[in-house]
């Protein structure tokens, strides 16, 4: 039986819900209710005019319902008398079929049909800035190597063991939090579980993270390379199939001894057409992975002041070994390091699980595995697609791909493509100074 939101406001001291969906671009959209009106917004939703959102609607469309999913909702660890609750988009009785959550929700069942669950953690990575954006927050964190730096780590102790604190009172089981590679940058794990539940959590990790920064007068950014010179923001994610959802779940349909290259490193017969599925559609994947013109500043970067930057540039897969876009860790499951911070939570899994079923109908190979260290030898390597060098190429890579295309679903990749082709014209109508510089006297 769903929960009653009404009568959970009243057993938890519940005032207000931030009834909240997610756009295109990956912007969270909320409307504050009062939880006199809750009943009423379980029903029938709260109303939203979606063209002043980044979705593929006009002025002249009804009005677009966010039906809250009650089996989601969140009380702020931050503020126990608001609740936040992911809704689902709703258009005249019918979903919205462009709407992230959505395409997520459609593919979770398509995929279950065929008997597999999938299962996901991200590594959420982000930068701690000045209010204005401009400068990493602490002005002593200029180590050249500063990962897991110990010291750095003690003067922003108070942001990360709040954001922490909040995660172990939410029950989702936080395992470790560190400095990352970049001056300036986080990184903070939380258990796997099911896709909607995981985007759910990564949705509500970057609302989270942002609203305790700003309490202790610092800014959170994902962004994919808000620093030049620096190592950028991925959004790694770990990726395995199960036989059941939730608890339910008892095996791991990736675990088992597979033929070849891929059961070498531990991956059955399934996970390696899953993980063949990925690597045929990965040029269109970044279209998804990738979504901002300046997510090609991380995975085409030159080398960083670190002396990496963590990020791929080829379609290659190997065992443990971070240097390549797929990564196999251990038996049962793989690590898609493609994605970035500016990630859309939603259609990142829905990406993931689109390829994987792709991969799964068509028993496709994944291809050679190369365990050479791709930053230093990678141009040994001919026969790997390179990566989209910018968000224009990533998007015909998407365009073209019919077979991904008609996975995520025709009314979304229309919408999604005609809005980033329109992002990126008007990035390239934008004047520069780097154009100044380089043209003024020529």
């Amino acid at each position: 039986m769903a929960t009653d939101l009404a009568k959970f406001a009243e057993e938890n001291g519940v005032k207000y819900f931030m009834i909240s969906y997610t756009d295109l671009f990956g912007g969270q959209r909320a409307k504050l209710v009062p939880a006199r009106a809750i009943a009423d917004m379980q029903e029938d939703g709260a109303g939203f005019a979606g063209f002043a959102t980044w979705l593929d609607l006009t002025p002249a469309h009804p009005d677009m319902l966010a039906v809250p999913d009650p089996e989601a909702v969140i009380i702020l660890p931050w503020n126990k008398e608001i609740a936040w609750v992911p809704a689902n988009c709703v258009m005249e009785d019918e979903p919205l079929k462009q709407a992230p959550r959505n395409v997520l929700r459609r593919l979770i069942d398509e995929a279950a049909a065929e008997g597999m669950h999938v299962k996901t953690g991200i590594e959420a990575e982000f930068f701690l800035l000045t209010p204005d954006g401009q400068q990493i927050s602490d002005q002593y964190d200029t180590a050249a190597k500063p990962c897991y730096d110990q010291q750095a780590f003690m003067r922003r102790l108070d942001v990360i063991r709040e954001i922490s604190d909040h995660m172990l009172e939410l029950g989702w089981n936080p395992y470790q939090n560190d400095h990352e590679d970049a001056n300036g940058q986080w990184e903070m794990n939380w258990d796997f579980d099911d896709a909607l539940r995981t985007a759910d959590k990564h949705s509500f990790f970057k609302f989270m993270a942002k609203c305790v920064a700003e309490k202790h007068g610092y800014r959170v950014t994902f962004m994919p390379k808000p620093i030049e010179g620096l190592t950028g923001n991925g959004c790694h994610a770990h990726i395995s199939v199960w036989d059941a959802p939730g608890a339910e779940a008892k095996t791991n349909v990736f675990a088992g001894e597979g033929s070849g290259q891929t059961g070498e490193v531990g991956l059955s017969e399934r996970g390696k057409h899953f993980l063949g599925g990925i690597m045929k559609h990965a040029s269109a994947l970044a279209a998804i992975t990738n979504p901002t013109v300046n997510s090609y500043k991380r995975i085409n970067a030159p080398r960083t002041t670190s002396g990496a930057t963590w990020a791929p540039n080829s379609v290659t897969w190997t065992g443990n070994n971070r240097t390549h876009m797929v990564r196999v860790p251990g038996p049962g499951r793989f690590e898609l390091r493609l994605p970035d911070g500016a990630t859309n939570p939603y259609l990142l899994q829905a990406v993931i699980i689109a390829a994987g079923l792709s991969g799964i109908r068509s028993k496709a190979d994944p291809g050679k595995r190369h365990d050479i260290d791709m930053y230093a030898e990678g141009h040994t390597v001919t026969d790997a697609p390179k990566l989209p060098l910018n968000m224009l190429d990533a998007l015909r890579e998407y365009d073209k791909d019919e077979g991904l295309k008609e996975t995520m679903g025709q009314e979304f990749s229309a919408a999604y493509l005609k809005m980033k082709h329109e992002e990126w014209n008007d990035y390239a109508s934008h004047f520069s100074s780097w154009e100044k510089a380089n043209t003024l006297d020529i």
